[in-house]
């Protein structure tokens, strides 16, 4: 996790949005109820420093689990206030590639500890190479565009489904049991994500992205055939291939053992030539989110569109985004259909030339990268479908990039409206699947299946929502990427929204300041709450637990606590009302290590710079250890509106990177950026991990 170099008071971890809601969209039903307003509804700050942060999982206890994209696995206690490291896994990075999401077992807090599984999707790092800091002007870790099929071969390698025991505060990555690989092509950008959801009967679906770089196809569908390509540029070879796990959502029954049995009622019956049985979905460009139902068993999915905003009769349409409630197993046409009714067109790479529209209704793959079925099941037309610009059939979506996020549905349960602490949303929204859209950073309430759409806390700040899942009190937990690139973002927060309507009270807003934040030890560091309130004016009870051990060690609201020993320490702030109702913030203090300051000397912002170019960079840390330039890292990142495409990783304090021409953009008109972002972790001492410091260049093209 990257630590900022600069620590200062972490202010405002419970944060209230006071105003009214806004009326229900245009198209709502007259007479139909309203929704409460946001002034009933609060935002509490549970860990504003979740590194990148990824998935999320609820516990029984209310207690909340989330990944990071370089291999953390953080546990909130809202009992202590504290957020502690429940794991730390070793994984593959490049472009995409980590510890992707997490789930538990839908035996998980239900009777014997036996069936405490957390379940994992994550890269391990195998043998895939990466590159070498000694030969700055070759990256070894990114796979060739074009070459043979020997060229490729080293750049083979997987994404892995996992489960692991819990201990109860931490998972026991010895106890590993591995369900399932799902390969990919490495080194080269982009659609690895995956999502973990079970359904009431125990079935886990997986959905995986079509691992296939989207920048050399004008915007619209990348099918490049061509035979000294990489593979990699064709999304036949994944989602619009039977035979093939990428693209898809994967339907299976996992058993004691690890090993798994396929349910009845998917894609394809097993035994099937040139089939997957694991494929419940196929057809499928970036699912990065889905949710699922367990009371009806629906499974809603957001699925991400191509870039090209104009459509072009040549080559098909414009950039479209899906929501849609699955039922039962289909096709949803990618790479061949963005919809059911919106079909691209066969283009020949090599060429140029356009051929016919593609057939929804019977579409046929006939790449030679295929492995699977020649004829494709029917394309099914998904409940919701928007591009860029305002839609016709679901004005409630306004405008924007397209980043659609499938949310959960919420089960009202009347007895988690009872009690001082009581935070259950509203039975209002008992049932609605709700819709969070990345890029436009809002929410959605999804009635009917999209047919009637109403905006979900318009006033309350959904900053690029990464994940939400209702937790087991009612209230709804996000996690929010934050503004920024491939690190820990300033915005980036794990948060839980309460409804207090039931009981009118809200939490306390804490506050806490540190004398200093780091140095030798022995160190004395004295702590302060000033700035702590009530939004009711409650009296407010104080404890903080400096160390991180899981005891108060003052509860007074300033108090002073001396370090003996070298580590990085979380020291929490918790405050209480007298109806019980909590927040925690903390201060980080690292003790015996500092935190690296990574500077970027070149490229700098304002550089005058063109997509195609090579950029040479220098990277310069300043830390207190010996620094060794084989641990830095810098990620180029082709920024697009609000989100970022990473397309490659070289390693160094010097080298160069060569920047790519995004295709299906126009660099003039349209908002792109070049994006660069170096990162540095130091050895640490003794017992002390080590720290990360980071930095960003923003380059803004010239024409």
């Amino acid at each position: 996790m990257r630590v900022r170099t600069t620590i200062a008071a972490l202010t405002a971890a419970a944060i209230l949005m006071p105003q009214a809601a806004l009326a229900a969209d245009a198209g709502a039903p007259s007479g139909a109820a309203a929704p409460p307003p946001d002034s009933q509804f609060q935002k509490v700050t549970l860990n504003d420093n979740p590194g990148e942060p990824m998935d999320l999982a609820v516990l029984p206890d209310s207690r909340v689990l989330h990944t990071t994209r370089p291999g953390e696995v953080w546990l909130h206690d809202p009992k202590t206030g504290l957020n502690t490291l429940a794991a730390r896994l070793d994984v593959y990075q490049h472009d995409e590639e980590g510890l992707q999401s997490i789930a538990l077992g839908p035996g998980f807090g239900k009777g014997s500890k036996k069936d405490d599984w957390i379940y994992l999707y994550y890269s391990p790092p195998l043998d895939t190479p990466v590159d070498d800091p000694a030969t700055p002007d070759v990256n070894e870790g990114d796979a060739p565009f074009t070459g043979t099929p020997e060229d490729f071969a080293p750049f083979k390698g997987l994404i892995r489904l996992s489960r692991y025991r819990w201990t109860g505060s931490t998972i026991d990555l010895r106890t590993e049991q591995q369900i399932l690989d799902v390969p990919v092509d490495r080194g080269i950008c982009c659609h690895v994500g995956g999502d973990i959801v079970f359904d009431a009967a125990g079935n886990l679906y997986l959905s995986t992205g079509d691992d296939t770089n989207p920048f050399f196809s004008d915007g619209f569908t990348p099918i490049d055939e061509r035979a000294d390509r990489n593979p990699a540029f064709d999304a036949q070879r994944s989602s619009g291939n039977t035979n093939d796990l990428r693209g898809k959502i994967l339907r299976i029954k996992p058993r004691d053992n690890g090993s798994y049995s396929i349910p009845h009622g998917n894609l394809f019956r097993p035994g099937t030539k040139n089939t997957r049985p694991e494929i419940y979905a196929m057809g499928l460009r970036n699912p990065f989110r889905i949710e699922l139902n367990r009371r009806t068993g629906e499974l809603y999915v957001g699925d991400y569109s191509p870039d090209q905003q104009q459509a072009n009769p040549q080559r098909g349409p414009s950039g479209t985004g899906k929501w849609t409630t699955i039922r039962r197993a289909g096709n949803y046409g990618w790479p061949y259909c963005a919809t059911a009714r919106l079909p691209y067109v066969d283009y020949d790479f090599g060429t140029g030339a356009s051929g016919a529209t593609f057939d929804c209704a019977a579409p046929v793959n006939e790449s030679p990268h295929n492995t699977g079925l020649r004829r494709l099941p029917p394309v099914t037309q998904p409940d919701v479908w928007y591009s860029y610009g305002a839609s016709a059939e679901f004005p409630a979506l306004g405008t924007g990039g397209i980043g659609p996020m499938g949310g959960p549905a919420y089960d009202f349960d009347p007895a988690d409206t009872r009690g001082p602490r009581a935070v259950a949303w509203p039975k209002y929204y008992d049932g609605v699947p709700l819709f969070y859209e990345w890029t436009r950073d809002y929410v959605k309430a999804m009635f009917d299946r999209g047919q009637r759409i109403e905006s979900v806390l318009p006033s309350i700040v959904f900053d690029n929502p990464m994940d939400m899942e209702f937790g087991p009190d009612g209230a709804l937990y996000v996690l929010e990427y934050g503004d920024g690139f491939f690190s820990e973002n300033p915005d980036a927060q794990l948060a839980r929204i309460d409804f207090t309507g039931h009981t009118g009270n809200r939490t306390p807003i804490p506050a806490a300041q540190a004398s200093v934040t780091g140095g030798l030890a022995p160190l004395t560091v004295a702590f302060t709450s000033t700035g702590t309130s009530d939004p009711d004016g409650d009296r407010l009870r104080y404890a903080w637990d400096f160390d991180a051990d899981g005891r108060i060690d003052s509860r007074s609201p300033s108090a002073s606590f001396t370090y003996r020993e070298n580590g990085l320490y979380q020291a929490t702030l918790k405050v209480t009302d007298d109806a019980g109702m909590s927040a925690s913030t903390s201060v980080r203090i690292v003790i015996g290590n500092a935190v690296p300051v990574v500077e970027l000397v070149s490229p700098v912002a304002g550089q005058p710079f063109r997509f195609g170019d090579l950029i040479e960079f220098e990277v310069r840390v300043t830390d207190d250890q010996p620094v060794n330039c084989a641990n830095v890292a810098v990620n180029y990142i082709l920024g697009h509106d609000d989100h970022g495409h990473p397309q490659t990783t070289a390693r160094g304090c010097t080298g160069s990177i060569q920047t790519t021409v995004p295709s299906g953009h126009d660099p003039e008109n349209d908002e792109l950026t070049g994006v660069f972002v170096a990162t540095y972790t130091d050895p640490g001492t003794g017992d002390l991990p080590g720290l990360t410091g980071s930095t960003e260049v923003v380059l803004q093209p010239t024409s």
